[in-house]
């Protein structure tokens, strides 16, 4: 027999749960299992947040109902469990106060619901199914919140179960929950439904147990937060026990213990890709060496300090005691070379009983000033290398002070193989990529997936190619580009491109829809995923969202995304935020000049920004740049623009201003203004019956712009040219400005007057500087230098 025990993220969403249902359907043909599971998604958190809603007499009533209402939940009988549910909710309002006790008992519903739904699903499927409440064989003592399972009465009550349990019949298992022996429902901690697997996998002598998660197994670090960690392989019980022991959340700290005793391996695999072999925990031994980082957080550090603590017996086993009697855990732990300090992790949401309990017991000798103080300091988190040696640690500690990362508390393990250090929990992030980085230093993989491969995207895959090598060896980057596409066809290759792409797309390249994009990354388990958008095509946009979901960050040279509907503008960063996905787009405003940077950080640092002025267009300025001092018809210079590559493919959309139009939205929406594309005032420079036409019509005549454009020429006063500008005006401080664009004439002494070429010309108006604006001027237009601005981004995205 096999166990396979199912977390709460791999029941959490529709594509997932029918994963677990197809698990469970391919792992009964290969022989009996049986499964079991968390609590669905959130709801532990959930009915937690309910029970002090209604201890706080709030009202938990409508959330309640909302989360019996969820589809989840619909055609499934859950009547007893809802019902008791909510007397006890409207008992604790009433009390205004709850137990552990009753805790217990809410919080174990949350795993008789998701066993009572999992069942109902393998029934649909034709599975014979039994929900299976693990109260009946879980015999625990009477510490309600961690309470500890009797193994000896608990295996004897499960071999009686299961002895009379029918045959050829799926037990899905509750985990989490016990029973005390006068009938009181237990649970066995966070994370405790890993424990009661492995209780069950060793009661029924079970040939391997197999828990199902998010992730393809252990990492070297949470990869979550370091991209380039890597799965191991294989780890000994003893060194998964270290990392459960120091945080590593995927393992329960009692998992290891009850499977040693029959030799049962522990298999962790990905519920998403659950062809993976995931990590094998057994018996057999492995390499020596650093095995992994894990990271605890949400800790306190508590420091005790007094110089009449030297040499005084008993002070260790006076703290530790009365920090137990309050049922409060020591994690790390550090004594002072002086003997008069030590320090030590506690639970954060225990930090400040701990420090009552302390002042409480050392009473006396705060009186004799035996002890100076006791001192917590908040927030922070352990870091701790699994197979890490005190002795050559010096390297990654070198790193850490070089990266401004200072740790506040050191502690070696007996065996002196694992190192834990306690920083703040704002630096742990970066320290573990510093230490990661220090430790596996592998060359970090960015895969990209290029959508337009004309002007900009064909001369940025030009530029990609042609700078790999560098890259690598002064970034240790490797730019990995797997699909090249446009709206028909895409080019998915595992091995990456070469110099000969474009035959090779042409040859290769097959119709697609987004989601073959992200089936192919998801197959090839892909990491660090960007998706590059140059096309200039409004439907396209349409897969940022899922793109963002399916893990790609986003880099784009098309403006539309960013233009269109308010409430899609909000709805894409909604996506990136929960998805912790970046959409960087720098090169919608000014090609590669450092424009939409600058006023995000001037925003962001508070600074009010009054008006926002220039020549958007590198496109535009290039054309009337030329116009306004060469004796050519209007027509000719359009065409050089076009021949160029200066404009739009269809250059309309650069004469109707639809393009300046677009990119003032842009930087009106980088000052959280509101403004919808359809209240900008735009002057267009295409006459009426040209409007409609299509491209090829409208280029065939180019010359019927002529003699508008020279009527304009000869009415400008002397020593004036035409420049094509856009204008954010109004109440930059309210939901919406002022956005205009159109042609005027100025002075060609004037820094308008004196642009050159293609060049982009920005005026920032802010309340420090006053009339004096920030400029911001140089190569607007150009597939090269829009294409080096996006690859500028690529980079910058990399490094984070």
């Amino acid at each position: 027999m096999k166990v396979l025990k199912f977390g709460g993220k791999s029941l959490a969403s529709g594509q997932v749960f029918d994963n677990v249902i197809q698990i469970i359907k391919n792992k009964a043909t290969q022989g009996p299992i049986a499964v079991v599971v968390s609590a669905i998604g959130n709801t532990t958190d959930t009915l937690e947040s309910l029970l002090d809603l209604a201890k706080n007499q709030a009202d938990y009533l409508t959330p309640f109902l909302d989360f019996q209402a969820n589809s989840y939940h619909r055609g499934i009988e859950l009547k007893e469990e809802f019902t008791l549910l909510q007397k006890l909710y409207e008992g604790v309002s009433l009390l205004e106060d709850y137990s552990l006790k009753i805790k217990d008992l809410v919080l174990a519903q949350g795993e008789l619901i998701s066993s009572k739904v999992l069942t109902h699903h393998l029934l649909q499927q034709g599975i014979t199914a039994v929900a299976v409440d693990s109260r009946h064989f879980f015999i625990t003592d009477t510490v309600f919140g961690q309470a500890q399972v009797q193994e000896e009465l608990s295996k004897a009550k499960t071999a009686i179960y299961f002895k009379e349990f029918p045959p050829q019949t799926l037990a899905v298992v509750t985990g989490f929950i016990g029973v005390t022996e006068k009938g009181d429902t237990t649970t066995l901690g966070r994370n405790g439904s890993n424990y009661s697997a492995a209780l069950l996998a060793n009661f029924l002598g079970a040939e391997e147990l197999q828990n199902y998660t998010h992730v393809n197994g252990i990492y070297t670090a949470n990869p979550e937060w370091v991209k380039n960690a890597q799965k191991i392989e294989h780890l000994h019980y003893d060194e998964a026990n270290e990392l459960a022991h120091f945080g590593a959340s995927i393992l329960h700290a009692k998992t290891i213990v009850p499977l040693i005793e029959n030799q049962i391996p522990l298999r962790i695999l990905n519920t998403l890709n659950p062809e993976n072999t995931g990590t094998l925990i057994s018996a057999r031994p492995t390499a020596e060496g650093i095995k992994s980082i894990s990271v605890q957080s949400d800790i306190a550090l508590i420091q005790l300090e007094g110089r009449g603590l030297l040499g005084i017996v008993g002070i260790d086993a006076r703290i530790f005691t009365a920090l137990a009697q309050a049922g409060i855990s020591i994690g790390v732990i550090s004594q002072g070379s002086s003997e008069r300090g030590l320090g030590f992790t506690v639970q954060q949401k225990q930090a400040t009983l701990a420090v009552t309990v302390l002042e409480c017991e050392f009473q006396a000798e705060f009186q004799s000033r035996d002890v100076d103080g006791i001192h917590l300091v908040a927030d922070v988190a352990i870091l701790s290398i699994i197979g890490q040696d005190l002795s050559t640690f010096d390297q990654p500690y070198t790193a850490l002070i070089k990266n401004k990362i200072n740790p506040i508390l050191f502690h070696n393990t007996v065996t002196g193989k694992n190192v834990s250090l306690v920083v703040h929990q704002e630096e742990a992030k970066k320290a573990v990529h510093v230490i990661h980085g220090q430790i596996f230093g592998v060359t970090k993989k960015i895969n990209l997936a290029i959508f337009g491969h004309g002007l900009v995207g064909g001369t940025l895959i030009d530029q990609i190619l042609a700078s790999t090598t560098a890259i690598a060896a002064k970034k240790n980057i490797d730019l990995h580009i797997f699909a090249i596409g446009n709206s028909k066809k895409v080019w998915l290759t595992e091995k990456g491109i070469s110099t000969h792409w474009r035959q090779d797309l042409e040859a290769q390249g097959i119709p697609y829809t987004i989601q073959d994009v992200l089936s192919f990354a998801q197959e090839h388990h892909l990491e660090n995923l960007i998706a590059l958008d140059n096309t200039a095509s409004s439907s396209f946009i349409t897969n940022y969202l899922p793109l963002v979901e399916g893990g790609f960050d986003l880099i784009s040279s098309n403006k539309i995304a960013n233009t269109v509907s308010y409430s899609f503008y909000n709805q894409l960063r909604q996506a990136l935020k929960e998805n912790h996905k970046e959409y960087l787009y720098e090169t919608n405003v000014g090609a590669g000049l450092p424009l939409i940077d600058t006023i995000k950080l001037l925003h962001l640092s508070g600074e009010n920004i009054t008006k926002i002025k220039g020549v958007f267009s590198g496109s535009l300025s290039y054309i009337f740049n030329a116009f306004s001092v060469q004796d050519k018809p209007f027509s000719t210079i359009l065409e050089e623009a076009i021949v160029q590559g200066y404009t739009e493919p269809d250059p309309r959309e650069d004469l109707s201003g639809n393009d300046v139009g677009r990119k003032l939205l842009i930087l009106a929406r980088e000052l959280d203004l509101q403004n919808e594309f359809e209240e900008i005032d735009i002057e267009s420079l295409i006459p009426y019956p040209l409007q409609s036409v299509d491209t090829a019509a409208f280029l065939a005549q180019l010359k019927q712009l002529d003699a508008h454009f020279a009527t304009i020429k000869q009415s400008l006063e002397p020593h004036t040219v035409l420049r094509y500008v856009g204008e954010l005006s109004g109440n930059l401080q309210q939901d919406k400005g002022i956005l205009e664009t159109k042609l005027v004439a100025v002075s060609q002494h004037s820094p308008l007057g004196q642009l050159q070429g293609s060049d982009s010309f920005f005026e920032i108006y802010t309340e420090s500087y006053g009339e004096n604006p920030i400029i911001i001027q140089g190569a607007g237009a150009g597939a090269a230098v829009t294409a080096r601005g996006v690859f500028g981004d690529i980079l910058r995205l990399a490094d984070k």
